[in-house]
């Protein structure tokens, strides 16, 4: 019985024990939760603006912790380690340190971070001083582009461009290593620009290489790169070259200023977002800045003073400031001769005339038939058709426009396909039909051509709205419709400014000289002076007697 009494008293003592196990780890699973719920809720209330802001919310200050387990759980709430695959932290043993390599892995290059480890699995403790980053930077690390970090802001900053970070326990500082291997394609003559002669590189997305093909041709220490990064988000590089003793410093420091101004989340479409938010930021149709996808062009205009913008993704660069006619030449005019260029450059300019006059005039022909020169009475519709010729001009203006449309998002095999039943199918049988003029048709078909052979897609595009103003103005007003849509277009074009620089700069104010450069392709060494447009420190191109300096030299020889 009391063997009984014992074996009751011990199970009820178990029972007992169980339970405040049973009790004791629900409290656990309870505070458990609760710390979760309050993560979560932290977590959702976060809104901050940048990497500093998110690194001080988690963390409360921007320092790095001597902890590795710290910086892992700030690297996991800012970074998103073990959250996002590719970014990778790969801890391992090294000299006797605990160390933690940290890095995005679609940017990582191996070959570079094998070498680095190779080299540091061989050290021993007792070759690592006391402080081991120190001696890593120093002595084992066998990479050139190193350097040492001591906020977690700039390390994440740095990690998210592509480069990989060496955290090191019981430092409070981190090697940055240059590890980077950008996804890039082959440098490829640029679509826009081609040129029957001359180089056939152009620039890429990727900004060093832009860097290296300007480099390439301007052997100057003068020529300067001075990025920064725009975009909270994005953080976007943004790169301001120029010549330092050629351009206008002034230009150079209100371009900087304006970009280190600008304040989004961020520039996914790379240069153009960048042009709206520091230079044309109205509803101007018509390009402020010259776009150029190849090299020898930037270099060019590089030597006459002018500012350059480099925007990394983005295969097109930024020219300014520039000027109406700026956009209408092309570099093929200087792989000519001088009078072959001048010949070309005439052509070009009567293209961009015709695309913007040649349908105004003559529908205002047609409208008033007595302005018709003598002997041009054949100009007109000869038969009556179904649809006014203002409408006709808007529906086939149109239709340009989706057959622009269509052929750039239409595969390449099947483009001369869709070209061919535009062309033919539906342009023919609209004129058949009754609905279109034969002369419409032509006369759009010219138009477009010259639009097309505007060497600025950006002006071309600005060109064709200015025409079809014209075209309603004609249509509605006759003769002081074209007259004071001119005039107006004019006045528009002389008020813009392209960087506190004339747009319509030489012919207002007009410059004689320059005006005459622009007109005539010079022979190179007539053109001894660069543009006083560019406001340029050195605005010498060459001596004024180069063949005298050659022949002192060989008589001094």
């Amino acid at each position: 019985m009391d063997m009984d009494k014992h074996t009751d008293q011990t199970g009820h003592e178990q029972g007992e024990g169980i339970t405040e196990d049973i009790m004791r780890k629900s409290a656990y699973e309870i505070q458990q939760e609760e710390e979760k719920r309050r993560h979560q809720k932290k977590k959702q209330n976060e809104m901050s603006d940048s990497i500093e802001e998110s690194v001080q919310y988690w963390q409360h200050n921007d320092d790095i912790s001597p902890r590795m387990s710290d910086n892992k759980n700030t690297l996991k709430q800012v970074l998103g380690l073990g959250e996002s695959f590719d970014v990778t932290l790969r801890e391992m043993v090294l000299g006797g340190k605990h160390v933690g390599l940290l890095m995005l892995s679609g940017f990582a290059k191996d070959e570079i971070l094998l070498e680095v480890l190779k080299r540091l699995t061989y050290l021993s403790p007792d070759q690592i001083s006391e402080h081991a980053l120190k001696s890593y930077f120093e002595c084992y690390i066998p990479h050139i582009q190193v350097e040492r970090v001591e906020k977690m802001s700039a390390v994440i900053s740095k990690v998210l461009t592509g480069m990989s970070a060496m955290f090191v326990e019981g430092d409070r500082s981190v090697l940055i290593m240059d590890t980077r291997s950008y996804p890039v394609r082959s440098p490829e003559e640029p679509s826009l620009e081609r040129v029957v002669r001359g180089s056939r590189d152009g620039f890429t997305e990727t900004l060093l290489t832009n860097v290296t093909l300007v480099r390439r041709r301007i052997r100057d220490p003068g020529l300067k790169f001075e990025i920064m990064q725009v975009g909270r988000r994005t953080q976007t590089d943004v790169c301001v070259v120029y010549i330092d003793d050629i351009v206008d410093k002034v230009q150079v420091d209100s371009v900087r200023e304006k970009i280190l101004r600008v304040d989004i989340d961020g520039i996914p479409a790379a240069d153009k977002q960048l042009e709206e938010a520091i230079i044309n930021k109205g509803w101007n149709p018509f390009p402020l800045v010259r776009y150029s996808e190849r090299p020898d062009v930037t270099a060019s205009h590089l030597l006459e003073g002018r500012v350059v913008i480099f925007v990394d993704t983005s295969p097109s660069v930024m020219i300014l400031p520039t000027t109406f006619f700026d956009l209408c030449e092309h570099a093929e005019e200087n792989r000519q001769t001088a009078l072959m260029g001048t010949y070309l450059r005439w052509v070009r300019f009567a293209g961009i005339l015709i695309s913007l006059f040649l349908l105004p005039l003559w529908m205002l022909m047609v409208i008033e038939p007595s302005l018709k020169p003598i002997g041009l009475d054949f100009i007109g519709p000869q038969e009556n058709v179904k649809l006014p010729i203002i409408l006709q001009f808007l529906l086939i203006e149109l239709g340009v426009d989706l057959l622009r449309m269509a052929a750039v998002h239409t595969p390449t095999p099947l483009a001369s396909a869709m070209g061919l039943i535009a062309a033919i199918l539906v342009g023919d049988i609209a004129v058949k039909t009754g609905y279109f003029v034969n002369e419409v048709v032509l006369y759009m078909a010219i138009a477009a051509i010259g639009m097309f052979a505007t060497p600025s897609y950006e002006l071309g595009l600005a060109n064709r709205l200015v025409r079809l103003m014209l075209l309603l103005a004609v249509a509605i007003f006759k003769v002081p419709g074209l007259v004071v849509g001119t005039t107006l277009l004019i006045v528009a074009l002389t008020i813009h400014r392209s960087y506190n620089s004339s747009y319509l700069w030489p012919f207002i104010p007009f410059n004689a000289k320059a005006f005459g450069n622009f007109l005539f392709r010079v022979p190179l060494l007539v053109s001894k002076k660069r543009p006083s447009f560019n406001k340029t420190r050195d605005n010498t191109k060459m001596s004024d007697d180069p063949d005298g300096e050659l022949r002192k030299s060989k008589k001094h020889k």
